[in-house]
């Protein structure tokens, strides 16, 4: 059998994620009106990752298998959680871990079509996440990235569940990376990747990793390492290259927006993912160093020199950023793994039976597009947390909630960024 290209593999995703195809997908697995069945022969063809659209059916599996065994050899498993308590990695992906929650805690119910739609979704969401990791291995990777953008806007459109997972296709390398790994061997050569990328979308990349890398490293701080600072940075050799370059990159749009002449509103998302990043320790960017950045000078430098450069405008802009007790924000957001955050919002939403109209770009940005969003970001981040306390991780021996909303620390958090920037 000849081999199946990165743009075949893409049109096989585009067949199940055009038009009628996931309602006959979904229609197939309901057909008896059992939940519980429903929700069986749904996790049958995840596992197989085999789909009846009608008289058409759609084969994923080898190139799933592949690209998930080329990706486990760079050191990344896309599509398997880690197991904290057993020490290994699930034997299931994680749609179908979350399946089978949905069936313990709503098997009997009636038939949620809503739930299964959002399932089935949340499915190929880890298949756009791990053909993000693929876009390098053949061909133009920009291109091949545009093409995984076009495929995340069918998956969240009209056609699916209603369910929104991330903004681009550029935060689908965030998530397909903000696994625990045993072994941190991947980040490096993935950043190296990266870096070959051209400038837009470098600077989408950089843009959501100075945002969720501000929030993990915050939790890290509070939660994993008990406010040491120095602990902390010796733990996370692998994260402090990546968001000195995410830093470096987003100050440079910075620059060349001013350059230009670019109004508040436009220098709005980069002003707040410069916020974002260096409250998770501003002085190893701005200051002295720490040894976690040994190898990343040259970013660091560049992001040192632009950043004082424009330090007094950049910080009186931060002040729009300031968190308040009655409007939500990313600052008072930290948890340990961007993917929890996602995957919980989607717990929720199958619980509910309905989608929440929030992507995880969105809880990682005072920014909203509508009038009511900023009072639903604090609803999901405060029902979030609340899972979280109920299912506490064992951090330093006592329970801990790994996603946390509490505007207190968000506050504290902003006045030492201001502070160590100045100093």
């Amino acid at each position: 059998m000849a081999a199946v290209s990165f743009a075949d593999a893409c049109g096989l995703l585009e067949r199940a994620l055009a038009g009628r195809a996931r309602g006959d997908i979904l229609a197939g697995v309901s057909a008896s009106n059992d939940f519980t069945q429903a929700l069986r022969r749904l996790r049958a063809a995840m596992r197989a990752h085999a789909w009846k659209t009608g008289a058409d059916r759609i084969e994923l599996a080898d190139i799933v298998g592949k690209y998930d065994r080329r990706t486990r050899q760079d050191g990344f498993h896309v599509l398997h959680d880690w197991d904290g308590k057993a020490d290994h990695v699930n034997d299931d992906i994680i749609p179908i871990d979350v399946l089978d929650y949905v069936i313990a805690r709503r098997g009997a119910d009636p038939l949620d079509a809503a739930a299964l739609a959002i399932l089935l979704d949340y499915y190929f969401l880890h298949l756009l996440a791990l053909f993000a990791l693929r876009i390098w291995d053949e061909g133009d990777a920009d291109a091949n990235l545009d093409r995984l953008a076009a495929l995340l806007v069918m998956l969240q459109g009209p056609d699916g569940s209603g369910q929104r997972f991330v903004d681009d296709a550029e935060t689908l390398i965030l998530i397909a990376t903000s696994h625990f790994e045993i072994v941190e061997r991947g980040y490096a050569t993935l950043l190296a990747r990266v870096r070959t990328l051209n400038d837009a979308h470098r600077v989408r990349i950089a843009l959501a990793h100075t945002v969720s890398m501000g929030s993990h490293l915050r939790f890290g701080f509070e939660a994993t390492y008990g406010r040491d600072t120095v602990v902390m940075r010796d733990d996370n050799v692998a994260d402090y290259p990546w968001l000195c370059f995410a830093l470096m990159t987003v100050m440079q749009e910075y620059a060349r927006l001013d350059a230009a002449g670019a109004d508040e509103d436009d220098q709005a998302p980069i002003v707040e993912g410069i916020l974002n990043g260096l409250s998770a320790d501003a002085r190893a960017f701005v200051g002295e160093p720490p040894s976690s950045l040994s190898g990343s000078e040259a970013d660091r430098g560049a992001f040192r020199a632009l950043f004082l450069q424009h330090r007094e405008p950049l910080a009186a802009a931060f002040q729009r950023y300031k968190p308040a007790p009655d409007h939500y924000s990313p600052l008072s957001f930290f948890f340990n793994f961007s993917h929890n955050v996602l995957k919980g919002t989607v717990v929720d939403a199958l619980l509910r039976g309905r989608a929440w109209p929030l992507s995880f770009d969105d809880m990682l940005t005072t920014l909203s597009r509508a009038d009511g969003e900023p009072t639903l970001k604090t609803e999901l981040a405060v029902t979030l947390m609340g899972y979280a306390r109920a299912n506490p991780d064992t951090i330093r021996g006592r329970p801990m909630p790994v996603i946390v909303y509490d505007p207190s620390t968000g506050r504290d958090a902003f006045a030492v960024t201001m502070r160590k920037i100045r100093e």
